[in-house]
């Protein structure tokens, strides 16, 4: 797919058209990591005709610059390292716990505003689609991962919108497949690879997960 894409609607539409094979089985579960996923996993379990929920992880970001991922935590308990990072950087175990606490707490909040009191879908046995917007790193696509297997899906797909083919080629070993519409070199960053990147709000996400929910019970 040709870049910059116009925007997440888009991007989710046209990797819904990759992962065609899916549609209408009834193990399949998209699963969103938000914000920015979400208006992308939406188009693809609208297109699937699939069930919607959310893979919360949080970024560790190195405590001098906040952008760089040293590694990422995931609902569960799950926390993922990259250990050359945090060694070329020098950070230390405390400043790494520090790190860790502080988004684990927001993961949490997270947790309680977009789900409420609604349970956590059963992952066992199914079909996960585990969605972003984008990929840089993968760390905190290699945390949602590692904590997807830990409640033993039957398939665990990756649908992402870009990402640099290295990243992909790491995270291959560790999902059944693959959907991505662009891997453009040099990467730099996700948002350069969308004309319209604007921040996904709290409010955006809560309908869209609202909408796919009572889709699910008509």
């Amino acid at each position: 797919m040709d870049v910059p894409i116009k925007n997440r609607k888009v991007a989710g539409e046209a990797l819904a058209e990759k992962l065609g094979k899916y549609r209408d089985r009834d193990d399949v579960l998209v699963l969103a990591l938000p914000r920015g996923g979400v208006p992308v996993a939406a188009e693809i379990a609208d297109a699937l005709d699939a069930g919607l929920d959310l893979m919360i992880v949080r970024k560790l970001g190195l405590p001098a610059w906040e952008e760089l991922a040293m590694g990422a935590i995931a609902s569960g308990g799950v926390k993922v390292l990259n250990d050359d990072v945090i060694r070329s950087h020098n950070v230390s175990e405390a400043d790494i716990e520090k790190v860790a606490k502080k988004e684990q707490t927001e993961l949490e909040r997270r947790d309680r505003t977009y789900r409420g009191d609604r349970k956590a879908p059963k992952i066992e046995g199914r079909c996960v689609i585990l969605v972003d917007d984008g990929i840089a790193t993968g760390a905190t696509m290699e945390a949602a991962i590692d904590a997807l297997r830990r409640q033993n899906p039957e398939q665990v797909v990756l649908a992402v919108t870009v990402a640099p083919q290295e990243t992909l080629d790491r995270l291959a070993g560790k999902v059944d497949d693959i959907a991505c519409l662009a891997t453009p070199e040099p990467f730099m960053a996700i948002g350069k690879w969308y004309r319209d990147f604007g921040q996904t709000s709290d409010e955006e996400v809560r309908e869209l997960l609202d909408r796919a929910w009572k889709r699910e019970k008509q």
